[in-house]
């Protein structure tokens, strides 16, 4: 089959001029193409980038969540496994950035078009990135709290929220001064945490019950409802990184996709797996509900301010990735405003949600009710742009997906894609049946609880996108 758009050409003259890379100077590209002059790296620097935002608490409290919903050692490991292998699909939505030299937040103008993937970034791009930022802000502030208290200063309500923002505010940070300084940050946060985290595991390994089965084993429906359950929740993580192209688009263009797919999918396989794992086994030895006590309890004395900083660098590491993807994604709306000034406001709507989940809410309930009901959204748009891709064969114009005029060749009808608008909302509203979180869809109450809502979603909406858009693509590459 032919190719469906002309190849790529570098973008000179919607671009700022040219500047040498340095993660001393804040970032001057925003939703613009990214010019072969500023091109560079190499694909194995996606792992750092990616290991880093797995070695985080939210991994431990999700881990340690599979135990305390019910599930034996080795099904928790099994379920961990499964979810864990979502992380193809962020390998897999990083290509088009090399290709394209744009980020994820235009390369979808090809999925919904111009006007129509404004209101997918308002959405899946924006909302959900910051629903993330305040989920993980949260985990950083707990473990903060207990390092201000064991400085001797009680954590009273003003203390929490001048931590809170202290942490926003080194996120933010990182994120204004954008693609270059977390290029070079990563590589040694990554080797920090893991040296950190190994010597927890090994602890963790000391105290675990290597044949723990719940008291009350969980048998048919119950099992397999708790079982999806928990693969939603660790697919939740990887899932929500439909913005992956942001951190590759700097690539060369001519960067092999397998090396782009394997280096991003590995670097959050691989410290995702292990982090959620040793959740998993320190719940066999010492009660979850509160991780970050229970952790500590098993940690000798010296070493408790140590773990309780890398929580809170490992949450700084990860946020500054979601908030850059939440700065692009406002500029994406519509909004002419500079991606600084788009990162900072992010970061003020997410420290508003993190003291409402922190200070009003239950955290372990606000996480685990989050992580399930965002792939109602995120897995249908991931299954739209993951078919779009392998459609098309990666074959994105940046200069073409920048026009956002009424002769760009995605601005379709009325400047929406109505193909992928339309399996989205079937993927989305399938999902919306059978999920059991907040609320039970009526699919799931008809199956006693079990929540399809991941597969359902997923398989429809690419099902749907494949019918509509495969034959228009077929018409252009005649």
């Amino acid at each position: 089959m032919a190719s469906t758009l002309p190849d790529p050409i570098p973008d000179t003259a919607n671009a700022p001029a040219a500047a040498a890379a340095s993660a001393t100077r804040i970032e001057a590209h925003g939703i613009d193409v990214i010019p072969d002059a500023d091109r560079r790296g190499r694909p194995r620097e996606l792992f750092a980038v990616w290991a880093a935002t797995g070695v985080n608490y939210l991994n431990l409290v999700v881990g340690g969540s599979l135990i305390l919903m019910g599930l034996s050692l080795w099904q928790a490991t099994a379920v961990l496994v499964i979810g864990s292998l979502f992380s193809v699909f962020t390998g897999l939505l990083a290509i088009p950035g090399p290709a394209a030299g744009a980020p994820s937040e235009v390369v979808t103008r090809a999925l919904f078009g111009v006007i129509g993937n404004r209101f997918n970034n308002a959405v899946t791009g924006w909302l959900i990135s910051v629903c993330y930022f305040a989920l993980n802000l949260s985990a950083a502030a707990v473990a903060a709290f207990a390092l201000v208290e064991k400085a001797g200063v009680t954590a009273s309500t003003p203390v929490k929220v001048v931590v809170i923002v202290v942490i926003a505010a080194l996120t933010l940070t990182i994120s204004v001064y954008g693609h270059a300084l977390i290029v070079k940050l990563y590589g040694p946060i990554t080797l920090v945490l893991a040296a950190v985290f190994a010597v927890v595991a090994v602890v963790v390994v000391r105290h675990a019950d290597f044949g723990y089965t719940p008291r009350d084993p969980l048998t048919g429906v119950d099992f397999w409802a708790v079982a999806l359950a928990g693969v939603t929740m660790i697919a939740s993580g990887p899932l929500s990184y439909t913005t992956s192209a942001d951190f590759s688009r700097y690539l060369p263009r001519t960067t092999p996709n397998r090396a782009v797919i394997g280096w991003t999918a590995l670097g959050g396989f691989v410290s995702g797996l292990l982090t959620c794992l040793i959740g998993i086994v320190a719940a066999t030895a010492v009660d979850m509900t509160d991780p970050q006590a229970a952790l500590e309890a098993l940690l000798p004395g010296w070493f408790g301010p140590v773990f309780l900083l890398s929580l809170v660098l490992s949450t700084i590491a990860l946020n500054a990735l979601t908030a850059y993807s939440a700065g692009l994604a406002l500029q994406a709306v519509g909004l002419t405003i500079r991606r600084q000034v788009s990162v900072l406001f992010d970061g003020t709507v997410a420290v508003a949600l993190t003291l409402y989940g922190l200070l009003i809410s239950n955290f372990l309930d606000t996480v685990n009710n989050v992580l399930q009901l965002t792939v109602v959204l995120l897995g249908p748009s991931v299954a739209v742009y993951a078919t779009d891709i392998v459609l098309r064969r990666n074959r994105y114009d940046g200069v073409a997906l920048s026009d956002e005029t009424p002769n760009s060749p995605f601005w379709y009808r009325g400047g929406v894609n109505w193909a992928g608008a339309c399996s989205l909302a079937a993927g989305v509203g399938s999902a919306a049946l059978c999920v059991n979180t907040l609320y039970t869809g009526p699919i799931a109450a008809a199956l006693d609880g079990v929540d399809l809502a991941l597969p359902v979603g997923m398989v429809v909406a690419w099902l749907c996108y494949l019918v509509t858009m495969r034959r228009p693509l077929r018409g252009a590459a005649r």
